[in-house]
């Protein structure tokens, strides 16, 4: 059983859990745009994640809201959250945290696979939530897209391949991130994710998910399809990211697209 597998069978645990809890009144949604013109910089969603599967424990020098204050002073132009406790060490709570810190959006960054994640993640103070292909049918993506913004929610649909963008598209989404890591094996292949973002149609925001660390990188994406990249386990490899996130945020901005 792969690792994402694994992540599933916890989250259905979780689930029950959450049906009981009582959650706070959801704070106003702050409105994300992620999307570029001519002109414009690549955007850099930065992230919090205190631990992953992949990277064992991470950075905790800095507490959650502090973490997402470094990364406004940056110029990130949005906070992702992890909200799995088990294998990421985070927590619903961590939004409130992030919100409280900060005026950019929050992506709300779970294995989500019922609605009541939706309405914890909204609760907390997400203003978009991550909605994973791999972990649900055609139907079920479709469902929770939906259901997302009956909550006023962002649906944020990740994929990894050409027959994960069909579903996704097909679900009416229009804001999709390509995750260069495969969740099973947590192998990387940018080379994969910049085809499959090129394919995507025009009207479509476009995100680079996973495997950026070094202006290089950033580089390499801005000239290519992408609108905005995730940059996650480097910055929180560092107690203090604020430097690095803004030297990638002076790379994204000398490389703004040319009309």
């Amino acid at each position: 059983m792969g690792v994402l597998a694994d992540i599933l069978a916890a989250k259905r645990e979780e689930i029950r859990e959450l049906r009981n809890r009582a959650l706070p009144v959801p704070p106003p949604r702050r409105p994300v745009r992620l999307e570029r013109g001519a002109g414009e910089p690549l955007r850099l969603i930065a992230e919090i994640k205190r631990r992953s599967p992949s990277a064992g424990p991470l950075s905790t020098r800095l507490s959650v809201g502090e973490r997402a204050a470094a990364y406004e002073r940056a110029g990130a132009a949005m906070v992702s959250v992890l909200c799995d406790a088990r294998f990421f060490d985070g927590g619903y709570p961590h939004l409130t945290e992030a919100r409280g810190a900060v005026a950019l959006p929050l992506l709300c960054k779970e294995f989500v696979i019922d609605e009541v994640q939706l309405d914890a993640a909204r609760a907390f103070g997400a203003d978009a939530v991550l909605i994973i292909v791999r972990c649900l049918t055609p139907d079920r993506v479709a469902a929770l897209v939906a259901a997302a913004r009956e909550r006023d929610l962002v649906p944020f649909v990740e994929i990894a391949n050409e027959a994960e963008a069909r579903i996704a598209l097909d679900a009416g989404a229009d804001l999709i991130g390509v995750n260069a890591r495969d969740l099973d094996t947590l192998a990387m292949d940018p080379q994969r994710a910049e085809t499959v973002l090129a394919g995507l149609p025009e009207g479509i925001t476009r995100v680079h998910l996973s495997g950026l660390s070094s202006a290089a990188d950033v580089a390499r994406v801005a000239v290519g399809p992408a609108d905005a990249a995730l940059i996650g386990e480097a910055l929180m490899r560092l107690d203090d990211p604020e430097s690095l996130l803004s030297s990638l945020v002076a790379t994204a901005r000398a490389g703004a697209r040319s009309a």
